[in-house]
Parts: structure tokens; sequence; C-alpha cells
């Protein structure tokens, strides 16, 4: 059957190269941007507050996050040092040996309650590991791409809140993988199983909530799955074609549907035919693309050094007083939190998919490592993307010298040269080749193995969550792995206007069962960290 898909979707290819007539791009566009404008108005039905209408999904992620942030002492300062030494091994030992004690053990139907004696010895990845592969997921086009998207709609003030909800999604971010490890499902053959499908069903009915934990997981698992679709998918293939399309100069037709066929393939290659080596070396050559992209931020900050004071003072201003045109201080807080959400997923329960596979005894220590994700995802690389853009735009006095703030209305900006708009990673790799002539070569290899790497992690994210509400049958994954190939040839097609609204509007609607299930279950982390810390303190 893999053969016989993947040899499909070759043959396909000569036929779309010729229907043209009106362009299969923008066809599949038309045909999908009526379901992207209505999902992202659902997720994003608005609650007036003081005269403003606020998405309630953001004011529940935001108000979530900083109960979060309070009630635990601001773990993202408090706790960064031990985080940093949880990851770099210093307490391998303590977790290896320390709860090795024949303990008496809760069991609820069949269910291990007591999970940090049994389950959570248990695990196929080490603390590093498990990092790098949320980060790997998280680091990518959201950084480069979603960034331009946040100057675009809020200008430089929208880079504060995405800072702000940098720190503050540490907290949340610590509470979802903690309870990831505590509660996830260990096979007979040694796999686990994690997330808040898990933690939302176990946990729930530990406390008594078993019918809701049951509604709030399916909910989650199915959210996922259409996240994977979404953010993890369309977006990463959308904005692939959109830099390879810029770099060979090629538009309109079908290049886009061409260009997601050709990544389906090889992404199919992967989760279909089962071939670990390109994953394999994909695992090595994002981490080394992701370090050419800081060390060229670096470079660019550096060279531009001394309007480092505006640039950080248009950040700061912005986010208070927002320039004309960009929907006020509320619409700028907004998009900088939406646009945020989406890098670092913290809220969304993602990440703590991937960190549920991890060695340990102690839930907590897996946390504590976790909330180092936002901090270098969002407060330090899409702060670091922000800073070169707003560079690119400031000449002498001039702060928009090269395009104005607030843009289309697109999710992009318009250039004063020649009026002609831009956005996503055309913007972003415009601002690199301003300072590193020739850098968008580099950049758009960097830009096709993030959105590749992307797109094999969130196909994982997905697939457990199929795997969770469909059972674990190779039928069943089929269905899935093939849907997911087909959202990586619509989003290559779609527009950055179409493919944002549905991907943000996905990603945001993970928030609503996750965050409604972390504020039921947090006192459970605040227990664990408490057990943790007492091991490492002897």
């Amino acid at each position: 059957m893999n053969k016989k898909l993947l040899s499909l979707l070759f043959l396909a290819t000569p036929f779309f190269t010729f229907a043209q007539d009106k362009g299969l791009d923008e066809k599949i566009n038309d045909a999908f941007m009526p379901i992207a404008v209505w999902w992202e108005g659902f997720v994003l039905t608005s609650v007036p507050i003081g005269g403003y209408n606020i998405p309630f999904v953001v004011l529940l992620l935001v108000l979530g996050a900083t109960f979060f942030t309070i009630y635990f002492k601001f773990p993202g300062i408090t706790k960064f040092g031990l985080a940093i030494n949880t990851v770099r091994g210093k307490y391998d030992d303590i977790e290896a040996h320390s709860a090795d004690e024949k303990a008496a053990v809760n069991i609820v139907d069949g269910d291990v309650v007591d999970t940090i004696r049994v389950e959570s010895k248990e695990g196929e990845v080490s603390h590093f590991q498990a990092l790098a592969t949320a980060v790997s997921g998280t680091v990518g086009l959201g950084n480069i791409a979603g960034v331009a998207v946040a100057i675009a709609l809020g200008g430089p003030g929208a880079t504060f809140w995405m800072i702000v909800c940098g720190v503050i999604g540490m907290s949340t971010k610590f509470v979802e993988c903690t309870l990831g490890v505590k509660y996830r499902d260990l096979d007979a053959d040694g796999t686990v199983y994690g997330g808040p499908m898990y933690y939302l069903s176990k946990g729930l009915k530990e406390n008594g909530y078993a019918g809701l934990g049951k509604v709030l997981a399916i909910m989650f698992a199915v959210l996922c799955v259409g996240a994977s679709f979404g953010g993890g998918n369309a977006f990463q293939s959308n904005q692939a074609a959109v830099q390879l399309k810029t770099l060979l100069n090629i538009d309109g037709g079908a290049s886009g549907l061409i260009i997601g066929l050709i990544l389906a393939i090889l992404v199919g290659i992967v989760i279909i035919g089962g071939i670990k080596r390109i994953a394999k070396i994909t695992e090595k050559i994002v981490p080394f693309m992701a370090g050419i992209y800081v060390l060229a931020c670096l470079i660019i900050i550096f060279a531009n050094f001394s309007y480092i004071g505006d640039a950080f003072g248009l950040i700061f201003n912005g986010a208070f007083t927002p320039m004309a045109g960009l929907g006020g201080f509320v619409g700028v807080l907004i998009v900088g939190f939406q646009r945020a959400a989406f890098s670092n997923e913290a809220g969304a329960g993602s990440a703590a998919i991937a960190h549920s596979a991890v060695k340990t005894k102690f839930p907590a220590s897996e946390g504590v490592v976790a909330l180092l994700e936002p901090f270098i995802d969002t407060v330090v690389i899409c702060t670091m993307t922000a800073l070169v853009i707003i560079f690119f735009n400031i000449d002498g006095s001039n702060m928009q010298s090269v395009f104005k703030y607030g843009g289309d209305g697109l999710s992009n900006v318009v250039l004063n040269s020649d009026g002609s708009s831009i956005g996503g990673v055309d913007l972003t790799s415009m601002a690199f080749d301003s300072v590193i002539p020739g850098f968008s070569y580099i950049l758009t290899i960097a830009i096709v193995l993030f959105a590749f790497s992307s797109m094999i992690s969130w196909s994982y994210y997905g697939l457990q969550s199929w795997k969770y509400l469909f059972g674990k049958g190779k039928t069943a994954d089929m269905v899935y792995k093939i849907l997911f190939l087909l959202f990586v040839v619509i989003g290559a097609a779609a527009t950055l206007d179409a493919v944002i609204k549905f991907s943000d509007a996905m990603i945001l609607a993970l928030v609503f069962p996750n965050m409604i299930g972390l504020l039921l279950l947090f006192p459970k982390v605040r227990d664990d960290m408490k057990k943790y810390l007492s091991a490492i303190k002897g």
C-alpha cells in the first residue's frame, strides 16, 4: 500500500501541471479559505471586557498562565537553574535509584495512581533528548515566519507581548509536562503513550470527574489531530513552498501544488514507508541549521547595534501606544499572544506528548526541563527575529523606511518602493539579505528542513491522538497518515492568509480542554514538585 500511495502521488504530478486555466493553487485556496475563515471565527469568539472584544481562548490562555506563574512562585525564574542542572544530568543518579522503594501503590480501575513509583520509572529518552525533540517541533517557521506575521499585523509592539507570553508560558509548560509524565501509559512492549489525553482522562477520574475527563480527553484528541493538519503541517508546507517559489522565481498555476506533492512524498517516505534514515539525518541537520540561523541573527544585531535602543523603544512603546491602524493596545496584545502561543505551544499541551517519553521517576523533573522551551523559543529566538526585521526597516531617523507597520490586513506588509505585499518568510528573508547578501539561499534550506522536521514531529503528535480515538491498528494509522499528507499539499497551494487563519485557530483551540484540565489538576504538580525537591536535596 505504501508503494501504491507514493506512486499515485508521482503519477498525479504531470496532470496538475497542465491544469492551469485558473490555476490549481487558486482553486484549492478558494475552496479552503471559507473553511479557514469560519473556523477562525468560531475559535476566536470574543467576550466584551472594558470596552474591548477579547477572544475567550486568549483570555483563558493568559489568565491560566498568569495564575500558574504566581501560584508556583515564578518558576521560569526561580527554577531556571534547576532546569539547567536537570537537563545536563546532574540528578540522573538520584532519579535512577532514589525511588526504588517497594511502597504501597494505589490502583484505581487498573490505573496506577502513584505513578511516581511505577510507570514513571520507565521511558524511552533522556531529559535532553525529550527537550530537543519538543524544541525541534517548536523552533522553526513559527520563529521565522510567525514573527514576521506578528510584526505585519501588530507592529514592533507585538514583540513585547510575545516575550511576556513566553515568560508566563514557562509556568504553563511546567504544569502540563509534569502531568504528561505523571499520567502516561506504558504499553506491554515498553512503548510510552502520553499527553493531555491521558492526564485529562486518568487525572480527572482520580479527582472524581471521570465523565468530564473523558469528554475533555476526546475533545483534545480531536483538536490535536486538526492542529497536526494545520499548524503542524499546512503552515509548514505553505511557508516552505513560498520560500522555494521566491528563490526559484516561479509562481501561479500549480507551482504550490507541485511543491506540496514533492514535500508530501518526502514526508510520506518517513511516516508511511517507515524509512528512518531521512528522519535521523534531519535530526542532526536541523540543530545545525538552527545554530546558523541564530548566528546570522546575532551578526545582524551586532551590525546594527547603534539602533538597539531605537528598536527596543519601538517594541516597548508600541506595546502600550501602538501606531495607528494596528488595532489599538488590545489588538497588538492579542496578535503577540497568538503568535507566541503558535510558536511555543505553551497551554496547547502538544509538547507534553513528546515529554511523556522521558526516562525519569519524578514527573516534576521533566516539567522543570520543559519550562526552558518557551524561553528558548520565544524569549530568545523570536526576539532575535523581530530585531532583524525591525533593523531592516530603520534608516537613520526613519523607523519605517522599507514598509509601514500594519500591512495590508492579510498578514503581509506593503513595501514603500513599489506597493507590493510581502510577508512571512519572504519578509524575514529580505531582512537577512539586506545585511548578509545571499543568505536567503541558506535560509531556504533551513526553512525546508525546519518545515520537514516540524511536520514529522507533529505527525507523531497527531498520530498519538488518532490512536487514542481509534485504537492502535495499522488501518487506522494509515488513514491518518494519508489525511496528513493531503494537508501537506493543501497548505502548499493555499495563501498565507488562509493557512494562518486555520492553523492559528487549530493550535489555540487546544487551549480549551487542556487549560480546563490544568486548572483542575495543578495541585498534583505541587505535590510532585515537593517530592522531586526533597529527593535532590537528600
